[in-house]
């Protein structure tokens, strides 16, 4: 009984090797694997396997919680996302613990406040950071305002000058879609509205580092998300000053999904006369159907959906149809049988699903596969095959 991943080992890690070399050609600089969440389906202790195998120097993660288990596979840098916060009381305890380990040395922490910064000059040791700036995606970080005033702090100088604090770089965390930036003719031919937003961070970031005085001055480097390889390349010549840094996960891990299957084994099968109640909720199916049990349920991730972006006139329709199929109690599985997807009979259970099969289907047995349609970022797998 097993939801199980299968992954075509070769295909993968060759579309892994050709990311990575795109992405140094473009950027001027190493991938930085993201390794976060449920690591992307796959596995974090699998992604981080990888990362090795690549040779990075850094990978990074979602949060404090997912650093131990990375760096027990690698002697790269681990940077962490989540905006380091003192006043959140469970993740410094967190974030305490982490610092007795051997590999704290290699863990850069992301800053978003000058009371973040101010905490960590005032604590034990030595600290690596990346200050975060606030993009257009305007969830963590420093506008350009407060960015410029923490770097004039004389407290937070002090940090730096003591070596308490050693600031890796600027992060910038970008929308996935365009942002809605008003255009600087004068800008305009530097390319997307992504391109720009990072040049204009880029240009403040390089002009504070350049002077700096005394030791330890902020490392010239900017750290990115969500960028093509046309626009890092676009980067690299508005700011050639500048190393550029690019962190990518779904591209990376989830690229090709053909080398991905999911699929739960059929666990029983019973032909169900019309009119017949099956369930925990007593529905009926179609006319002399077929029940089918299949591995994989809500704790696997089946059933559970983000909400959608809906941003089309089409994908608003979609999602009001399936809304109404869903409140009459019909709502289609993941799993596919003769290239169809199939209704679930019922919303999934726990480790299982009831899936309905209509009368002229071919029927599975016990031990076949049902192929799944999952979104990776929210699966949990109970084997991954196809690593070894």
């Amino acid at each position: 009984m097993a939801f199980a991943l299968t992954i075509d080992g070769q295909r993968w890690r060759e579309q892994l090797d050709a990311t990575c070399e795109a992405v140094e050609r473009s950027a001027g600089s190493p991938i930085v694997p993201v390794i976060k969440g449920n690591g992307y389906g796959i596995g974090q202790r699998n992604l981080a396997e990888q990362a090795l195998r690549l040779g990075v120097d850094t990978v990074a993660v979602g949060t404090v919680f997912e650093v131990d288990e990375v760096a027990e596979y690698g002697n790269y840098d681990i940077v962490v996302l989540e905006p380091f916060e003192p006043r959140d009381s469970f993740t410094a305890e967190a974030w305490w613990r982490m610092g007795q380990q051997l590999h704290a040395g290699r863990v850069i922490r992301t800053i978003g406040s000058r009371e973040a910064l101010l905490a960590l000059a005032d604590g034990p040791g030595t600290v690596r950071v990346l200050l975060e700036a606030q993009t257009s995606m305007h969830r963590f970080g420093f506008d350009e305002a407060e960015l410029l005033r923490v770097l004039a702090d004389p407290d937070v100088r002090d940090a730096f000058r003591r070596a308490k604090v050693l600031v890796e770089g600027l992060a910038l965390h970008l929308p996935l879609a365009q942002p809605a930036d008003d255009v600087d003719p004068r800008r305009a031919s530097l390319g997307t509205a992504r391109v720009r937003e990072v040049v204009r961070w880029a240009g403040l970031w390089h002009a504070e580092t350049e002077v700096w005085p005394g030791h330890n001055s902020p490392a010239g480097r900017v750290w990115v998300s969500h960028l093509g390889d046309d626009e890092m390349t676009a980067v690299v010549r508005a700011v050639p000053d500048i190393t550029l840094r690019v962190r990518i996960g779904t591209r990376l891990w989830l690229g090709d999904r053909r080398s991905l299957q999911a699929g739960g084994t059929v666990l029983a099968v019973h032909p169900i006369a019309q009119g017949t109640h099956v369930g925990y909720r007593q529905r009926t199916g179609p006319k002399d159907g077929t029940l089918v049990v299949v591995s994989g349920g809500t704790s696997h991730g089946i059933g559970l959906n983000a909400p959608t972006p809906a941003s089309s006139v089409r994908q608003r329709v979609v999602t009001a149809g399936t809304g109404a199929l869903d409140a009459a109690g019909r709502a289609l599985s993941p799993f596919r049988w003769e290239g169809k997807q199939r209704w679930f009979a019922e919303p999934p259970h726990q480790h299982t699903s009831m899936v309905w099969l209509p009368k002229g289907c071919v029927v599975p047995a016990v031990g076949d596969r049902l192929i799944a349609d999952v979104r990776f970022t929210t699966s949990r797998f109970d084997v991954v095959l196809g690593l070894a």
